[in-house]
């Protein structure tokens, strides 16, 4: 049993000109800073564009793109999908990350956190759980959702209405507890039985 610190990736999933993801990655940034129990490594996908066309073996262009995905999506033994919702759904962006990787994602957990407009994102997260089902990841149980939150939090990520920042760390904190648990549990049943063998 270690008690390193698990490795969290968050993947910003937006790549929409003029996106509100930063904003909420900073706030997520805020609540994640204290804590000691993980190092967080930031997926922007607006940063690291992934080719659209799948392919088993990838030309030099293509590979080197995947190389500075890759290998962080391996490393980590947990995920937060920072998403909005578009048209109902998920970024294509996002399902184009998630269709490239496989064993990356096996036997780690997923937390989401969503925005948008009255539903908050969470449409978005529903069609995502099953997705990450069928890659053998652990969706987490508990959500951090942002209700139309343009105007609501400065560009720091920092929330201007105290009350609503508040009940927001709160549910941070919730979701990180619990994804804790899960990083720890599956990395420690990793390294004991590796997945699928």
């Amino acid at each position: 049993m270690s008690n390193a610190p698990y490795r969290l990736a968050v993947v910003v999933a937006s790549t929409r000109e003029g996106r509100f993801g930063p904003t909420i990655a900073n706030w997520l940034a805020e609540q994640t800073s204290h804590r000691d129990d993980m190092e967080v490594d930031v997926i922007d996908l607006a940063d690291h564009p992934l080719p659209l066309h799948l392919s088993r073996e990838p030309g030099p262009e293509d590979a080197a793109a995947l190389a500075a995905v890759t290998p962080r999506l391996a490393a980590a033994d947990a995920f937060i999908v920072i998403t909005p919702e578009y048209n109902h759904s998920y970024p294509a962006a996002l399902k184009n990350l998630i269709d490239w990787h496989y064993t990356q994602w096996q036997a780690k957990p997923v937390a989401f956190v969503s925005y948008g407009g009255l539903s908050g994102g969470l449409r978005a997260v529903e069609h995502l759980r099953p997705v990450f089902a069928e890659l053998h990841a652990v969706t987490i149980r508990e959500t951090v959702s942002f209700h139309s939150p343009w105007g609501k939090l400065d560009e720091t990520g920092r929330h201007l209405d105290e009350e609503a920042g508040t009940s927001a760390a709160g549910a941070a904190k919730a979701l990180l507890d619990q994804l804790t648990w899960w990083a720890v549990a599956l990395r420690e049943a990793r390294a004991v039985r590796p997945y699928g063998k």
